[in-house]
């Protein structure tokens, strides 16, 4: 008896070896039909819905943290008897993927624009379907008891018919709208990008303070002055108006003046808003409205121009004048010199600034007015605030309710156009012929308003999120009243990073209530980060 199981344990190899039994026992477990749910509706329903990692390549340490914590508890559910559901998929990732392939057609001495949009889409295709298939073995060899049967893709046929329906009865509802507005625009993506898609950080800067001359009134025999501070000196050139805030004794008499543009010697008038903080500077703020959202705002209440003196390759427009060409920051460096040179300076002072950075390649954005598609999120947002206030949808760890709460109160507008090849192409088509405009679920040929052929689709495609935000339903089926999206909607966990809250989770539960009634999970548990 010693002797044979001497011998067995010598058979074995000296180290334990993953590969020669993970991979066997997985297929047996997946061929089996064993990740599947038991259909038993005598049973509760557990389901996750797997958070789609984007398909740029492989998995990190990021995504083992998620398959391991909601397999934990598929596993757990599953062996309780509970009918359990685990969703897998993948996302198209919009920007992140485009800016990939076009990284590796510059390597090959080429561009997108140089190849077209059909080649570069199938280049796009080609990469997907190499790393999507790479992700689906990781986490094979991951051990996550995901269903693959029901595994979806954000760009599959199903989910785009749910990004269509959801774009075009939004617009129904006044949801949805096309206008100008400032936007983050990114230099190096040429694309905008919503307010999420920004990384704000503190960064060292200057804070120039510049003396404005005042047009002269009869009588006076000396130029007056009023001074501004700013940290981005270049957008003085498309400056329309100065502003101090009315309850500002300071300036009281100076309201209603004009001010003389320096360099450029454009008339703009000295206005009062209360959006301006008498504390900052010196309390009289330049009024930018083509580069500022605030002036915006401003530029709309006093009917003020629209003057952009830096374009979409952050380079100066003509409106510049003599700064026109330049990059942003060589002509901030050389009108900084010159208005030293006329003794308009008064001062420079170090001074932190909340520079926005794209969050793909890092490049400063540059506040721009473009026109762009943009949801309503206000009406969509209150729904959403109400289910955590009257614990419909619980957070777990709770602090995060307040993290949650807070963005939904002070939501903007959500830019949902991206200037991409790569994504769900918007469903807009417009008539070269009688102008009009027709937003349709199924492509067309025709114009229905003048049945002219003389039509062409908006060139742009949607923002990643706005067909990740339909993950837990569209995944089952939706907009089609499917038995898997009767039997297992509303969902019952999301698990997935804190730093996605604002991105994922808080349009996830927006999307749910306004589209089936209902939270689209009961429980949202937010890990740590590695």
């Amino acid at each position: 008896m010693i002797e044979r199981e001497n011998r067995i344990l010598s058979s074995l190899p000296k180290t334990y070896e993953p590969q020669a039994v993970e991979g066997k026992w997985y297929r047996f477990w997946e061929e089996g039909g064993y990740f599947k749910p038991s259909g038993d509706t005598t049973r509760p329903t557990f389901v996750i819905s797997m958070p789609p990692p984007n398909v740029t390549g492989a998995l990190h340490l990021g995504h083992a943290i998620t398959a391991t914590v909601e397999d934990m508890l598929i596993r757990y559910h599953r062996m309780k008897g509970d009918d359990t559901l685990w969703v897998p998929g993948e996302d198209h990732a919009g920007i992140a993927t485009q800016t990939v392939v076009e990284r590796l057609l510059t390597q090959e001495g080429t561009d997108r624009h140089a190849i077209g949009r059909e080649a570069f889409i199938e280049r796009v295709w080609q990469w997907v379907n190499q790393y999507k298939s790479r992700i689906q073995d990781q986490h094979r060899r991951l051990g996550a008891s995901c269903d693959w049967s029901r595994e979806r893709f954000t760009l599959d046929e199903g989910l785009s018919r749910a990004v269509r329906e959801v774009f075009v009865r939004l617009y129904e509802e006044g949801l949805i709208y096309r206008g100008e507005r400032i936007i983050n625009w990114c230099p190096r993506c040429m694309s905008a990008l919503s307010d999420l898609e920004v990384n704000h950080i503190e960064t060292a800067g200057t804070l120039t303070y510049v003396r404005y001359p005042l047009k002269p009134q009869e009588g006076e025999e000396t130029t007056k002055y009023i001074s501004v501070a700013t940290t981005r000196p270049e957008t003085i050139l498309g400056d329309t108006a100065v502003a101090v805030n009315h309850k500002d004794p300071r300036y009281k008499d100076l309201i209603g003046r004009i001010a003389i543009l320096p360099v450029i010697g454009r008339e703009i008038p000295i206005i009062a808003d209360e959006a301006v903080d008498p504390t900052f500077g010196t309390g009289a703020v330049k009024v930018t409205p083509a580069h500022d959202p605030v002036d915006f705002e401003i530029a709309g209440r006093h009917n003020l121009p629209f003057v952009q003196v830096i374009g979409f390759d952050a380079k100066m427009t003509a409106d510049a004048g003599p700064y026109a060409g330049q990059d942003r920051y060589e002509a901030r460096k050389n009108l900084v010199e010159e208005l030293g040179r006329l003794g308009l300076i008064v001062k420079t002072e170090d001074y932190m600034v909340p520079l926005g950075y794209c969050q793909r390649c890092d490049t400063v954005v540059e506040p721009l007015i473009s026109k762009q598609w943009f949801v309503k999120m206000r009406p969509l947002a209150t729904p959403a605030m109400g289910a955590v206030k009257y614990g419909l949808m619980e957070i777990v760890p709770e602090r995060f309710n307040k993290v949650y709460m807070d963005w939904l109160e002070n939501i903007h507008d959500w830019c949902i156009s991206r200037q991409l090849w790569w994504g769900h192409r918007i469903p807009v088509w417009y008539c070269d012929a009688c102008g009009q405009m027709t937003v349709s679920r199924e492509d067309i040929v025709v114009c229905p308003h003048c049945d002219s052929s003389e039509i062409h689709q908006d060139e742009d495609v949607l923002d990643t999120w706005f067909s990740s935000w339909l993950w837990p339903f569209s995944t089952l089926g939706w907009p089609e009243v499917t038995p898997d999206l009767l039997r297992y909607y509303p969902t019952s966990v999301m698990e997935t990073g804190y730093d996605i809250i604002f991105f994922w989770v808080a349009r996830m539960a927006m999307a749910g209530m306004h589209f089936l009634g209902t939270v689209p999970f009961h429980t949202v548990y937010l890990h740590g980060l590695v």
